[in-house]
């Protein structure tokens, strides 16, 4: 029979997982994933945030009161180290000490023309929001976690969650996969104006002029 105390870390580790996949949860979205009750979950969120590895954030969720929701801190991001994320850090450097800089990142300008490419034929003459609704579908299927937003005459695209999150802190050429996709598909240039490695909870990327994207 397990322990009290492996129980007890057990779920704690089930709860930085869904934090993981889901990105932000409240404490009644954590309890019904780790499958423990509310009280628990609560327990178990306080112990994570005195050792740094989540936080929270109050968001305003239609009327009444706003909602905590909880997220994993940069730290508790790198609790989940993985031998890829190393066998790609290893691969970058010597690309880097063996290319120039321009030709590493036109290499991956090139690799999001290419990941577009399929879709390219699909998006002509779609209607901007249903493109934007295949661009997120498709950044979510490259790892990201990624919604849009129209305000005022500009829509925004999101991401919250990015797979190559501790690759790009060492190597931010890595940025330009995300930008470049979404620019090819939108038909457009697109600006980024919010950035995790900056601290941000979000890349955000402003579409500038609606017109030349549709």
């Amino acid at each position: 029979m397990m322990s009290d105390e492996m129980e007890s870390k057990t779920s704690r580790e089930r709860v930085l997982r869904t934090l993981l996949r889901r990105e932000r949860c409240t404490i009644k979205e954590l309890a019904e994933a780790v499958e423990i009750n509310p009280i628990s979950v609560r327990h178990h969120i306080g112990r994570l945030e005195a050792e740094g590895l989540v936080t929270s954030i109050e968001e305003r969720h239609g009327v009444g009161r706003p909602r905590r929701l909880y997220f994993l801190t940069e730290s508790g991001r790198e609790s989940f180290p993985t031998r890829y994320v190393r066998l790609t850090l290893r691969l970058l450097e010597q690309l880097k000490e063996t290319m120039p800089q321009p030709v590493v990142e036109r290499l991956f300008s090139q690799m999001a023309q290419e990941m577009a490419s399929d879709y390219q034929a699909t998006v002509n003459g779609m209607p901007i929001e249903q493109r934007l609704d295949l661009l997120a579908e498709l950044l979510s299927q490259e790892g990201f976690t990624a919604d849009w937003v129209k305000q005022g005459g500009h829509y925004q695209i999101r991401e919250s969650n990015c797979p190559y999150y501790h690759i790009r802190q060492i190597h931010p050429e890595v940025c330009m996969l995300g930008q470049t996709l979404i620019a090819t598909l939108l038909s457009t240039p697109v600006h980024k104006i919010q950035c995790m490695l900056d601290g941000d909870a979000n890349c955000t990327y402003l579409i500038p002029d609606i017109e030349t994207a549709q």
